[in-house]
């Protein structure tokens, strides 16, 4: 199982605005990393960062988070990502008067959390996010089901396309997929060792 390292009390980052810092995920051999028998964390850089963000963030959906200067909470909501393009960026929809808007428009960090299971498939990404109305990136991202949100269709006025640029990311996976991963962990049941397949690791992505 994909597991979730120990993490300091939260502190404001003044870079960011946001209350709380990547770099508060910190590795440590604590008791159940020491037991396992195999090799359980892995940094990622360059194209194996993209290749692992992309396999966990692709056509699924993320809590989004900005930042609230005036109220030093982190404001966080669904959204989908309706594309992730070569170079990495991420791509969402959004209307223009929301407040995620206005958040990004005072402070553009923002801090994307991704899961696919309730075992696996786990990622955080920290980035920058920027608003644009490109007409031609709207109908590319256009699908009909949008239209539940913007009632007057492509053409809606309301429409604005959020690019996010991730800069880092951290990552809990499994190394072989979760059937793998579930065989190792009965047999660590029964043998009593800490086998569960389990990865993790920074992401370098800019």
């Amino acid at each position: 199982m994909a597991r979730f390292p120990g993490q300091g009390q939260t502190q404001p980052n003044s870079r960011s605005g946001i209350l709380f810092d990547l770099t508060a995920i910190k590795i440590y051999m604590d008791s159940i990393n020491a037991q396992q028998p195999e090799i359980n964390h892995e940094d990622l850089q360059d194209d194996k960062a993209m290749e692992k963000m992309k396999s966990l963030c692709e056509d699924k959906s993320c809590f989004f988070c900005t930042s609230s200067e005036k109220t030093g909470y982190i404001p966080t909501r669904p959204m989908s990502v309706q594309q992730v393009d070569e170079a990495g960026t991420l791509w969402f929809l959004s209307a223009s008067d929301s407040k995620k808007n206005a958040e990004i428009n005072i402070n553009p960090t923002v801090r994307l959390y991704f899961q696919g299971s309730s075992y696996s498939d786990f990622l955080v990404l920290e980035g920058r996010a920027s608003i644009s109305t490109d007409k031609e990136k709207i109908k590319e991202l256009w699908k009909p089901i949008l239209k539940t949100w913007f009632t007057e269709g492509i053409e809606d006025s309301r429409i604005t396309v959020i690019a996010v640029y991730p800069s880092e990311g951290y990552y809990w996976d499994t190394k072989h997929g979760r059937l793998v991963a579930f065989a190792k962990q009965i047999a660590g049941a029964l043998i009593g060792k800490t086998l569960d397949d389990s990865i993790e690791g920074k992401l370098s992505l800019r």
